[in-house]
């Protein structure tokens, strides 16, 4: 699995000029999905999104200290099969990425994990499959890669 992570003042999707989610702080996670992803990468995912301390500490001044659950902030989750694109010549291969039909159940199930994790009203998502706006304020700019294991292809 993988993830891009985001910090951002404010994010938000649309689909169909509708906006279905939006947060204010927090971070905005754009989830890729292997074909060999099991429900432990799901569970590092969650796990290491929920504690990244990408936050300042104002107190501190520690710039790198607080976690998105340390500072009550929100997470907005978007599947993003194209995160396991191959440029094969100019044309991008999906093909290592989660088929759809296996990727829709293990996503949901992946969204679940996070709200049961932090809080269910402060996680929201996408909607997975369709064809999304996403729109963002990155803060700093932070953006994090990371990736749950190897893949073995």
């Amino acid at each position: 699995m993988r993830a891009v992570v985001q910090r951002v003042a404010s994010a938000s999707v649309e689909v169909e000029g509708r906006t279905v989610s939006a947060i204010g702080p927090g971070l905005l996670v754009l989830v890729g999905l292997h074909e060999s992803d099991v429900d432990s990468d799901a569970d590092y995912i969650c796990r290491k999104v929920l504690n990244m301390r990408l936050f300042p500490n104002e107190e501190t001044g520690k710039t790198w200290d607080h976690s998105v659950v340390q500072k009550n902030y929100e997470v907005l989750l978007v599947s993003q099969f194209t995160l396991y694109g191959i440029l094969k010549g100019n044309k991008p291969d999906f093909h290592v990425a989660m088929p759809p039909e296996k990727a829709k159940p293990f996503y949901a199930s992946l969204v679940e994990k996070f709200q049961k994790a932090y809080k269910q009203d402060a996680v929201k998502d996408g909607v997975f499959g369709a064809k999304m706006k996403v729109n963002l304020v990155n803060d700093g700019p932070v953006t994090m890669n990371l990736d749950s294991a190897q893949p073995s292809k």
